[in-house]
């Protein structure tokens, strides 16, 4: 086992010094590696994620107690423009995108960031235009005139910009069609596959979580209530019934976990 790219342990968070919405949760991402936060609406799993990002004080929230490192290094309070430049990027819940700049703009926009030359910008937008290519027939278009599911491979287009070497993701499957969801994480098993990208993702879709990622850790009012391979929670009857929303005897994993 190498040293973990992200290790995340025994972290608190609060917000408005009153409500405690992680308590004391330890997880590692190690390189090359998908690993999914699973929970409810309310778990605590956007919370931790804005933890490891350092934007907690846009809703005014802080780390109460615990450490995160990324690469080895301690990141609590480093600023997320800094993280970004190290290779750990965040894309928001919501397909945050610059809706009245165009889709080419908004990929520009994730190169400056990190700093790119004119050269790494041209060839990082080809290859965002390779993974998703229904976006680079509306490179001119503007962002806000495209669909859902357009806007979330932008969002995810603009952070992947930046030559992450981690990419936290929340929920990138909200409000999707499911053939969305499908490509989206078709094009995210390549990345990963293919680059060596490490992902951490928070997903209320379990099925397609468990399908993709390697491991998986679930939360339960701010706390693990589980944690494993993917493999080991696909075939728990309690992850089967509260999250896959099936029975534990009419379980067959080829067809649950069909997108």
């Amino acid at each position: 086992m190498t040293a973990p790219l992200l290790d995340i342990e025994n972290v608190h968070v609060v917000y408005e010094s009153a409500i405690l919405a992680v308590a004391g949760v330890s997880l590692s991402v190690q390189p090359g590696e998908i690993v999914a936060l699973l929970g409810a609406n309310g778990a605590g799993k956007s919370s931790l994620l804005r933890a490891v990002s350092n934007i907690l004080h846009a809703k005014r929230g802080w780390i109460a107690h615990g450490a995160i490192t990324f690469d080895g290094k301690p990141i609590l309070g480093v600023p997320t423009s800094r993280l970004v430049r190290t290779g750990l990027v965040q894309v928001l819940e919501g397909r945050h995108c610059f809706l009245q700049l165009s889709v080419e703009e908004n990929l520009i926009a994730g190169a400056i960031g990190k700093g790119a030359s004119r050269a790494e910008t041209r060839e990082s937008i080809g290859h965002v235009y390779e993974l998703f290519p229904t976006l680079a027939p509306k490179r001119r278009q503007a962002a806000g005139l495209l669909s859902g599911g357009q806007q979330q491979m932008l969002a995810i287009g603009r952070a992947l910009m930046s030559r992450p070497r981690l990419l936290v993701l929340d929920e990138p499957s909200m409000g999707l069609a499911p053939l969305l969801v499908a490509e989206i994480f078709q094009s995210l098993d390549r990345l990963n596959r293919n680059e060596g990208l490490a992902i951490l993702l928070a997903e209320q879709n379990a099925a397609v979580a468990l399908r993709h990622a390697h491991r998986a850790v679930v939360l339960e009012n701010g706390k693990i209530s589980a944690a494993g391979s993917a493999a080991e929670l696909r075939c728990r009857d309690d992850i089967r019934a509260a999250y896959l929303g099936l029975p534990p005897s009419q379980i067959t994993l080829s067809a649950e976990l069909t997108v």
